[in-house]
């Protein structure tokens, strides 16, 4: 009996923490918890969790998918950092997704992806019939596109697209902007030799 392939993927771009395992091209489970903050302390419970109500453990795994963005800057770190810990430790792919990929994965092409940025502002990304997709930009927000999909549509398609991914990369965020923080201005920066 040929053995079963299983993907695990999980997301902390915004307000939650998601997972989900696929086996053999079949979402099998998934769990998601929002929450504003606490996201680094509540990823690997929830994804333990996940595993063992399949009687899973992380050795089964054979690939990782991972959310990447864009998405709240920290939210992004967590779950890449933990995606590519996890591959190195267990020696499988993780394969990082974007939000846009994931969103306009089931849509027919071409199709522009428009996600919800600070500011009244919007990320777009549009992808072409022939494959090609444009640079991710940030602009007015016009809701004239393809919304970004609910997080649980979100991290079923994260696990589909890392299922089946040719190209296998270290997963690196997808950050359109910089990071709203900035050194403070009151205190010295203090440098350590």
């Amino acid at each position: 009996m040929p053995s079963k392939h299983w993907t695990l993927a999980f997301d902390t771009s915004a307000a939650h923490v998601a997972a989900a395992l696929l086996c053999d091209g079949h979402i099998i489970g998934k769990a998601i918890e929002p929450m504003a903050k606490g996201q680094a302390e509540s990823l690997f419970p929830l994804i333990d969790d996940l595993l063992k109500r399949h009687d899973l453990a992380y050795s089964d795994l054979n690939r990782i998918g991972v959310g990447i963005g864009p998405g709240n800057f920290t939210g992004i770190r967590i779950s890449v950092s933990a995606a590519r810990g996890l591959a190195l430790a267990l020696g499988i792919p993780a394969i990082g997704v974007s939000n846009f990929e994931a969103t306009a994965h089931p849509h027919a092409r071409p199709v522009t992806v428009e996600i919800a940025a600070p500011r009244d502002m919007a990320y777009v990304q549009s992808f072409s019939v022939d494959g090609t997709k444009s640079d991710p930009i940030i602009t007015a927000a016009t809701g004239g596109h393809i919304p970004l999909a609910p997080i649980e549509v979100l991290i079923e398609t994260i696990a589909i697209i890392a299922e089946t991914a040719a190209e296998i990369a270290p997963p690196t965020p997808l950050y359109i902007k910089p990071a709203d923080a900035a050194p403070s201005r009151d205190a010295p920066v203090i440098h350590l030799s």
